[in-house]
């Protein structure tokens, strides 16, 4: 089987991806590289954000929509005491807040308030769209919309460490979810606030990032490959 051939045939990638990268970067550059007219991944995932992001190419772009609907696994920290417009450290602080009366048995309660099926609002900084235009393009013009809050289920939350004011945790959810609306609504029932600082997707369904590759660990091996199928 030649080497564009087994492309267009169908390949599912997992891509252990690096911070800055954007999910669409990924895609850019495996599609300059393969030539495979279809190239596609099963799922955004922010800057900002590490982990498993699955490329799929050819006849296998068929499968996205399946993959999209699998449950993920999420592993990070919120910063409680402050917040950022973005609910990450993409934008500035904006406010500070005491957390001297938090303990980890509020921690506890509130995190008990997050199982389960619930509505959701997605970020101002996001790319949910509002009367045709992406939420994200309004909020950096300063204009403010309504976003209307969605469905999704969060399956599993746990607290992993506690070292104020760092929170560590692990969610498993549903497609849809925003991790970052997570930390800003853990941040509201805690009357301090929170922002996202750090967040990893380890797992979508059976696929894990444990046997992912980084992208230029799998640009080097695609390289190769080209190199002896020419």
């Amino acid at each position: 089987m030649g080497f564009l051939e087994k492309y267009n045939l169908g390949q599912t990638l997992l891509i252990d991806k690096d911070l800055d990268w954007t999910s669409f970067d990924v895609v850019k550059k495996l599609k300059f590289l393969i030539k495979c007219k279809k190239v596609g991944h099963a799922g955004t995932l922010d800057p900002l954000a590490t982990g498993l992001l699955i490329i799929c190419t050819g006849k296998n772009t068929k499968k996205i929509n399946d993959i999209q609907d699998l449950r993920k696994v999420y592993t990070g920290e919120f910063i409680i005491g402050k917040t950022t417009p973005s609910h990450d450290l993409e934008t500035e602080f904006a406010t500070y807040n005491e957390i001297i009366d938090i303990n980890e048995k509020k921690i506890e309660k509130v995190r008990k308030t997050f199982l389960g099926e619930q509505l959701q609002r997605p970020p101002k900084f996001s790319a949910v769209k509002v009367d045709g235009k992406r939420a994200y393009q309004y909020a950096r013009d300063n204009i403010d919309v309504e976003i209307k809050e969605k469905s999704i289920n969060i399956y599993d939350f746990k607290i992993t460490e506690v070292n104020m004011p760092n929170i560590s945790f692990e969610v498993t959810c549903s497609k849809g979810t925003y991790i970052r609306s997570i930390a800003r609504d853990f941040g509201d029932r805690l009357n301090c606030g929170a922002v996202l600082s750090k967040l990893r997707r380890t797992k979508i369904g059976e696929y894990d990032v444990k046997n992912a590759s980084r992208i230029d660990i799998l640009v080097e091996k695609i390289k190769e490959e080209k190199i002896e199928n020419s």
